[in-house]
């Protein structure tokens, strides 16, 4: 009757054991040997965990659109360039299905991890600032799961930010277990980040610097420059080798640039862009504050919000999901087939969906975009 407990706690007394021995490892290593170490087991464990949450994303957006609604997603080249069903079998479904995934997703995210609500990214970069120790990894499973049930149901959103926020998890549990220093723990949850980014959006290089500068307005971190570049290669390489190694997005190979005037185009096409970008930010973070401030509890927030989603997708699916396969389409002479109605509203349209889904309290990521 005693063997079990007896044997439990030998193999307790192991773990402590080899935990200080790489604590002092850790410790007494250079720079160089420190992080090359370090950014191959968190870009190893942040790959898989993006093989984790894009699987369960997968099956979400499958079961919800696919099967209950009978609508088939665009998917980008990447990810097998499906096209898009012209009509949903019951388009009239899509506010109940995309309210209740978001409702699901609410629930778990209030009832046992109420820092895995939103976008990830801001929670991600709080815990860089004030506490690498702190992330739960509760949350990193609520996120997965929640993120899944809330974009998997036509919630408007990305997988980036969750993404970012499950490896940093990851990196919060390797500074608790190693008792990094708390600079070396910034890093540690800043490399989870970019690595989980660079990862599941196939930009590894991407993924490093992103991780180097989201963390500050004006600035960057230079240390965290090698650590998120190890990382991110590595993470790419893990998620790759079981999703492929195809980039995400086609491009239209018959462009070739001959006319110095067209970079007069290109630039006007960069200002609209960051207008864009900044009415989306202020838009977002506008209606998160208009949803914070409603009286009843808050996890009946993303129900509402997913199901006036569900509703604006009947007319304009293009809000529904993450929107890569949108921008695929738009990519080639598929943008011919789109209206023009759309193609002038779906920036904005894409804006009050993400606000609705995400601003509202549903768990997803911020960096799903149509346009």
């Amino acid at each position: 009757m005693t063997e079990e407990p007896i044997r439990d706690s030998g193999r307790a007394v192991w773990v402590r054991s080899l935990s200080a021995r790489a604590a002092r490892w850790v410790a007494s290593a250079s720079y160089l040997k420190k992080w090359t170490v370090l950014g191959v087991v968190i870009g190893a464990v942040a790959g898989l965990g993006a093989i984790v949450f894009y699987e369960a994303l997968v099956a979400c957006t499958h079961l919800f659109l696919g099967v209950l609604a009978g609508y088939r997603v665009p998917t980008p080249i990447g990810e097998g360039a499906h096209v898009a069903s012209t009509s949903g079998a019951r388009p009239w479904a899509l506010p109940l299905i995309a309210g209740c995934g978001a409702l699901l997703g609410a629930i778990l995210v209030f009832r046992f991890a109420p820092e895995a609500e939103g976008h990830g990214t801001d929670a991600a970069i709080s815990a860089v600032d004030h506490n690498p120790r702190g992330v739960r990894f509760r949350a990193v499973i609520v996120k997965i799961v929640a993120s899944a049930l809330t974009i998997g149901s036509g919630g408007s959103g990305g997988r980036e930010g969750p993404t970012g926020q499950i490896s940093a998890g990851f990196g919060s549990l390797l500074a608790r277990v190693l008792e990094l220093e708390p600079a070396d723990g910034r890093i540690a949850v800043a490399t989870g980040i970019g690595s989980g980014i660079g990862a599941i959006f196939g930009a590894p290089l991407g993924g490093a610097v992103l991780a180097s500068e989201i963390l500050y307005r004006d600035d960057f971190e230079p240390a965290a420059l090698l650590p998120c570049f190890i990382a991110s290669a590595v993470s790419y390489v893990v998620f790759s080798s079981v999703e492929g190694f195809s980039p995400l997005f086609g491009y239209v190979a018959s462009y070739h640039f001959t006319d110095p005037d067209q970079l007069i185009w290109f630039a006007l096409i960069g200002v609209l862009a960051g207008l864009i970008g900044l009415l989306y930010a202020k838009g977002f973070y506008g209606m998160a504050d208009i949803f914070h401030r409603l009286p009843w509890p808050r996890w009946v927030n993303p129900a509402l919000g997913g199901m006036l989603v569900g509703a604006i997708g009947i007319a304009i699916p293009e809000v529904l999901g993450t929107g890569y396969g949108w921008v695929q389409t738009s990519l080639g002479h598929g943008l011919l087939s789109i209206p023009l109605w759309i193609v002038l509203i779906l920036p904005f349209a894409r804006i009050l969906a993400t606000g609705l889904s995400i601003g509202s309290g549903g768990s997803g990521g911020s960096s799903g975009r149509a346009w």
